[in-house]
């Protein structure tokens, strides 16, 4: 076989921020975003192809091989009947979208085989969570895809730098709880007996120390607890560059060193190492988490996925519209996951917003400083993904300073988005703890109900619907025993 073509994004993962608030009135519900119109016009050839994929393999030999992303045209329904329980709703979307990918990938697949048998086809992989395939193919078997009427769109298997380290060592501080957490309220929460058990968070990023003291008794443990689409550390998680250990360090970090991390100490947690050993993730390997976070264990029966997952990292270095991973956080919404996604370290002026925190289905987080006010590169809204008329983000949280756990036991300072985003996520599981049946739709509800308001009055595109209050939350639930959420995200 000649060489492989691998795509490199001038994009990055960044830290992100936090904004806060009380406000008047919560904004309405959000439009569901659907793919662009011309994609849903191509029906064969180059047309389909991404301009990114057809400038490569028109530079490819013959023989030669890219690996290219293909989304087949029909999707998945995954609109569930009211009053599923949360383990039935998750089984009724996996099964959705693996019966799905059944009916359309069956004609494609004799296809596939027999280019793999002769040679043209290197490697492929089958995708249930959008429908679709990963493929390593000649310039040929890539221009018979196109033509193929299930195809939708071919496009790259972008490789996509990793965060930076914008933190330093913490310092010693006095036994108790570090001050984020205070300002968010979460010991109050704690007080109350709500820690965070029976909740499972996740994070998808660099991976987790699992060394650290603040995070090893919360670690799942199992072969479903700990995925490496690398393949590089297959059965213990592994970080080699801190921010997945910052990140689920302020989502359930413990008190070790005597003094309170995390938001959510007794919640147990879940990783996806998306960043490899060189601080890479590809297109692919992000599919394979999202996917991977869905069914954990392979086994629809066995419901083993994660309540929310924590995504502090965005797509390019600029901000924008990329939908690349929207239907894969459609499917987790629609099971039951939510999704927390670092607005983006893009500011301070408008129009900053970054992929995929400005999808319509996650749940944006920006940064807060040590004096509630915005912190100056916390990414603003509108979103870039046609919500006009929407908040972005949606709430912040404190994201500047934030002590959190590091690699072999040790503690860092660490600022942006990136650390706000698991406030929201721990406190996420604290109301699981509270009220394990609420939807995705109610808890964000709570969330942007109860958020304290800050800068102009009402919700805004810079603080969002304000910034975060647990206990706010819990007590406009536990307060009038009914609650009937404002829905402000598109449910599937």
């Amino acid at each position: 076989m000649g060489r492989v073509l691998v795509f490199w994004a001038a994009s990055s993962l960044v830290l992100l921020c936090w904004f806060g608030a009380a406000r008047p009135a919560p904004t309405g519900p959000k439009a569901d975003i659907v793919w662009p119109a011309a994609a849903a016009e191509q029906t064969q050839g180059a047309e389909k192809i991404a301009p990114q994929v057809s400038t490569a393999i028109a530079g490819l030999k013959p023989e030669e091989q890219i690996t290219v992303i293909v989304t087949l045209t029909e999707q998945a329904d995954l609109r569930t009947p009211p009053g599923l329980t949360r383990t039935e709703r998750l089984q009724r979307v996996i099964r959705a979208l693996q019966a799905q990918a059944a009916t359309s990938q069956r004609a494609l697949r004799p296809l596939l085989e027999a280019h793999l048998a002769l040679g043209r086809i290197s490697q492929v992989t089958y995708f249930w969570i959008f429908n679709g395939l990963a493929v390593t193919a000649t310039p040929e078997v890539v221009l018979e895809l196109a033509e193929r009427p299930e195809v939708l769109s071919i496009t790259a298997n972008v490789t996509i730098p990793g965060p930076g380290h914008p933190a330093e060592q913490a310092q010693s501080t006095l036994a108790g709880n570090e001050p984020n957490l205070g300002v968010i309220n979460a010991p109050a929460l704690w007080a109350l007996g709500f820690r965070g058990q029976g909740a499972v968070v996740a994070n998808m990023d660099t991976g987790v120390s699992l060394n650290h003291p603040d995070l090893v008794a919360q670690w799942r443990g199992g072969t479903n607890s700990w995925f490496d689409p690398h393949g590089e550390h297959p059965d213990t998680p592994t970080d080699f560059h801190r921010h997945g250990t910052w990140t689920m360090g302020v989502m359930v970090g413990r008190d070790a060193s005597g003094v309170a991390i995390g938001v959510a100490p007794q919640a147990q947690w879940i990783a996806v190492k998306i960043f490899n050993d060189n601080n890479e993730a590809t297109t692919f390997a992000i599919h394979q988490g999202f996917q991977w976070l869905l069914d954990p264990d392979g086994n629809p029966a066995t419901p083993d996925a994660p309540q929310v997952v924590n995504n502090s990292w965005v797509i390019g270095t600029t901000p924008g519209c990329d939908l690349s991973f929207q239907p894969d956080v459609q499917a987790l919404r629609a099971a039951g996951i939510a999704s927390v996604f670092a607005a983006g370290n893009f500011g301070p002026n408008p129009s900053t917003s970054a992929s995929p925190a400005n999808y319509p289905e996650a749940f944006a987080v920006g940064a807060t400083d040590n004096g509630d006010g915005m912190y100056l590169y916390s990414s603003r809204g509108p979103s870039a993904c046609g919500e006009a008329s929407t908040t972005f983000p949606e709430i912040v949280a404190p994201g500047v300073n934030i002590r959190t756990a590091g690699l072999s036991g040790t503690y860092y300072d660490a600022t942006g988005t990136s650390l706000a985003a698991p406030h929201v996520a721990g406190a996420l599981a604290l109301l699981w703890s509270a009220y394990p049946n609420l939807t995705v739709a109610e808890q964000e509800a709570l969330l942007i109900n109860s958020a304290v308001d800050r800068g102009p009055v009402g919700p805004d595109n810079d603080y969002g619907n304000g910034r975060l209050d647990v206990l706010a939350a819990y007590q406009s639930l536990s307060r009038f025993h009914v609650y009937l959420p404002i829905v402000v995200k598109a449910a599937p």
